[in-house]
């Protein structure tokens, strides 16, 4: 994998990844069952038979999800008789990749898309669950979402118009060869006779390239570049990654609660669309307005169906949690200078004589290298406790920092910044690139 200039390769892969991606081509284009890195030839067979296509994007020396892709690749008996009723081909690098129908949350590392021969996109699949925990070979989320997908099959093309929103958006660029971070580094196929992995282009790159596009250009983000493809939890709403969707838990001031939803309430829409996994959920967000407004939730509680409007707010989008994503490296380069922040537990803040609703983040990785060492240069150490930027002060998560900065301020700006060193209270800049 070739990193781009801003991005830190932290992602936690198989200690011979040439050797994992070599050993996948060998073992893959021998199955009779799967087809292997060719999207057009599934497409192909889709149409020929009827049958819909799903199509597996796998990031192979990646560590997480290794446990469900084993899962999938091994058919088990309960995935088998589902597997079978779907073209399957298993795309392992994003090279060629057509933009206009393959938009999906890029920072996973096992994604499936679920299509039409035609081209109509039936639905998404993307589990953090597995993320979380690369060993985590359930797969009941998954066969979840190919019950879903068959569903929808079976009412096409009579259900075209809950599928139209679900399509692929305008894309500026056709491939990610055409993005600028990415332009003349890569070409279409692996370079097989030689060093297959820096060949490829892990999906993760096309978000960082939007992003990095934006700072060339001396542009702030919008949020949905900095928070792309919200979980339900970022509305206050976790869900049983099952289809039908339900709804698990509810925190207590959550705007899916005080719009009537309740735990047990099934959701079967939202924006008009028809949702076969969490991922199509995620989608509906990503594409929300970043100034809030009404969600239209289609739930059903016992026999009874009904259209919910959820309120939410202008700062909705603050809440998602992207400390894990892949793309916040190069996020935490631009906004932060290159610190890897935590929020102080309690227990922390009162040893430090700090108040619970104060802003209060511990420095607990600084940057040594390139654009990831300007916070150093600047006189940051590991152990920093950051209590004021900017004039702001109030108690703030690292993921709501990092939009807040990167939503208002500008590349080559130094905002003003208080820390606690030990005790001892310090001003230092904070690089914003």
């Amino acid at each position: 994998m070739a990193c781009l200039p801003f991005l830190s390769c932290w992602a936690e892969t198989v200690k011979d990844r040439e050797g994992a991606v070599r050993s996948d081509k060998a073992k893959m284009e021998k199955s009779d069952r799967w087809v292997y890195n060719d999207v057009k030839s599934g497409f192909s067979e889709a149409q020929k038979t009827g049958k819909p296509l799903m199509v597996v994007l796998r990031c192979v020396p990646c560590l997480a999800c290794i446990g469900m892709d084993t899962s999938v690749l091994l058919e088990n008996h309960k995935l088998s008789p589902l597997l079978d009723q779907f073209v399957r081909v298993r795309l392992i690098n994003a090279n060629s990749l057509d933009l206009q129908k393959f938009q999906f949350d890029y920072d996973l590392s096992f994604s499936v898309l679920f299509f039409n021969g035609d081209g109509t996109l039936y639905g998404r699949f993307g589990s953090w669950e597995h993320q979380r925990n690369p060993q985590d070979k359930t797969t009941a989320s998954f066969e979840s979402s190919l019950r879903g997908a068959l569903d929808v099959h079976r009412g096409y093309p009579s259900n075209r118009t809950l599928l139209s929103a679900k399509q692929g958006k305008p894309m500026k660029y056709r491939t990610p060869l055409d993005m600028p971070g990415l332009k003349g580094k890569f070409r279409d196929e692996l370079n097989w006779s030689g060093e297959v992995v820096k060949s490829c282009v892990h999906c993760h790159q096309i978000g960082d390239s939007l992003r990095l596009e934006q700072r060339d250009r001396g542009r702030t983000f919008p949020l949905s570049l900095v928070y792309p493809y919200p979980s339900s939890e970022t509305i206050g709403m976790n869900l049983e990654p099952v289809y039908p969707l339900r709804i698990k838990k509810l925190s207590g001031d959550s705007p899916v609660r005080k719009a009537g939803l309740r735990e047990g309430d099934f959701l079967l829409g939202a924006e008009g669309q028809s949702l076969i996994s969490t991922a199509d959920l995620s989608w509906v967000l990503h594409h929300f307005p970043d100034a809030g407004g009404k969600l239209e939730l289609f739930a059903r509680r016992d026999n009874r169906t009904a259209v919910v409007q959820v309120d939410l707010g202008p700062s909705w989008r603050l809440k998602s949690d992207i400390s894990r994503r892949v793309g916040t490296w190069p996020m935490r380069a631009m906004a932060f200078g290159g610190i890897k922040f935590i929020d102080l537990s309690d227990s922390q803040r009162s040893a430090l004589g700090l108040l619970g609703d104060k802003l209060a983040l511990k420095a607990e990785h600084v940057g040594q290298y390139h654009k990831h060492a300007a916070a150093k240069r600047a006189g940051w150490k590991k152990g920093d406790v950051l209590v004021g930027v900017a004039g702001h002060g109030s108690r703030l998560s690292e993921s709501e920092l990092i939009g807040l900065i990167l939503q208002k301020h500008s590349p080559g700006k130094k905002l003003p910044a208080q820390i606690l060193r030990g005790r001892k209270e310090m001003n230092l800049p904070l690089p914003i690139q």
